[in-house]
């Protein structure tokens, strides 16, 4: 053979023997029964699966609290569903203004360039949500076919948390809305259809606490309106809308679908059905609540204002002298906790999504944070961190932890 057979060190020598207790900003850890159902292949288009997604798409419009019908999976991570609603709702001409707030929400931005969309961005502050009068000043001026948001933009821990006004400003000059919810859907309050949003993306591996590679988007009878008046069909082939319905609808042909994902998404949002999004919100603000008030206690300093925050990633500005880069690898070699570090910003970040919101893993993380943080020479409290974790976790509800 030309080619020489391959030295292949087996996935037992390269994984650590300890797994690491996943509390960044995504993949986040994952229940046993999403776990188990992973493991499991069967027909993509038997009855089986045909039930199967019809519950899927039921579980998922209590999830997107909508009960327009076009809920379609994407086999890929969230960025594909973001791609997904763009190369379908937006086309060459098209005028798209989009509300940019860090990394994730300028890649709206750039797949809407990508298709020919006609782009304006509304970039704000670090650390900081859009300004409503800025962005209705805004929407009167470009008068914009499709505005694009993140609900929850990870990579600076900021959350819109006006999503709701928003949407009401864009819809009063006749704008569809599309939401990034990869971090938010079934961690804080979205109403798609009360709010009037036409198109909400997320991914498997974040608030819901599924796998990576399996993501959904939920779209408005008025968006898919505009999806089937489109004047040629969309560039992306695998990400065209109205092929994809032909499986999540018909039971029909479009490629072959990632079957255990879509099994492992299944279980994730049954169990998201049978906790019910009112106690699941409760614990995933309880939790990040506890955590960011023993973050402070510590004696370091939470990124962002105050009313911009997101819940479910906590940014923590880095004191001077202490690297990011080095807290993010002394915790996970030393304390096998991993965090995230940031795109740019003197930060690192915590998650707070789905299982990470669980007593036993809030007081692993902050005794793993407090520790790397004094390891590495910050001058922290851990022992009253750790008190007041204890102290503001007993006012949760029980159901919650």
């Amino acid at each position: 053979m030309r080619i020489a057979q391959p030295h292949i060190e087996p996935l037992d020598a390269l994984l650590p023997a300890e797994p690491l207790l996943m509390m960044g900003a995504g993949p986040v850890p994952i229940p046993a029964r999403v776990a188990h159902a992973n493991s499991i292949v069967i027909n993509h288009l038997g009855d089986t699966m045909a039930r199967i997604i019809g519950q899927v798409q039921s579980m998922a419009r209590y999830v997107f609290q909508t009960e327009s019908p076009w809920i379609l999976g994407v086999a890929g991570p969230g960025s594909a569903a973001m791609e997904m609603s763009i190369t379908n709702l937006v086309w060459p001409g098209t005028k798209v203004l989009s509300i940019c707030n860090g990394y994730f929400s300028g890649r709206f931005a750039e797949m809407a360039r990508r298709v020919g969309g006609d782009v304006t961005t509304l970039d704000v502050p670090p650390g900081e949500s859009v300004d409503l009068g800025e962005l209705e000043a805004m929407l009167a001026r470009v008068r914009p076919t499709v505005l694009t948001v993140a609900h929850g933009e990870t990579s600076s821990t900021t959350f819109n948390a006006h999503l709701a006004q928003i949407a009401r400003l864009a819809r009063a000059v006749d704008c569809l809305v599309v939401a990034d919810a990869v971090c938010t859907l079934s961690t804080t309050p979205l109403l798609m259809d009360d709010w009037g949003i036409d198109a909400v993306v997320t991914g498997g591996q974040k608030g819901l606490s599924s796998i990576p590679g399996v993501s959904l988007i939920a779209l408005s009878q008025r968006a898919w309106d505009r999806i089937e008046s489109r004047p040629a069909d969309p560039p992306h082939w695998c990400l065209d809308a109205k092929l994809a319905a032909q499986f999540w609808h018909h039971a029909s042909y479009h490629y072959t679908a990632p079957v255990s994902g879509i099994l492992a998404l299944h279980e994730a949002l049954h169990l998201v059905c049978q906790e019910t999004l009112e106690r699941r919100f409760t614990r995933h603000l309880s939790c990040s609540t506890a955590m960011q008030r023993a973050i402070e206690a510590l004696g370091l300093n939470l990124y962002g204002r105050a009313d911009s925050r997101l819940h479910s990633v906590i940014g923590i500005e880095m004191p001077a002298g202490i690297d990011r880069r080095q807290v993010c690898a002394h915790i996970s070699q030393r304390y096998r906790v991993e965090i995230s570090g940031s795109f740019g910003l003197d930060i690192v970040r915590i998650g707070q999504m789905g299982e990470q919101c669980r007593a036993h893993n809030l007081f692993r993380t902050l005794h793993a944070f407090g520790s790397t943080m004094r390891d590495l020479g910050a001058a922290v409290d851990l022992p009253a961190a750790a008190a007041e974790l204890e102290r503001s976790l007993q006012h949760m509800p029980y159901d919650a932890i």
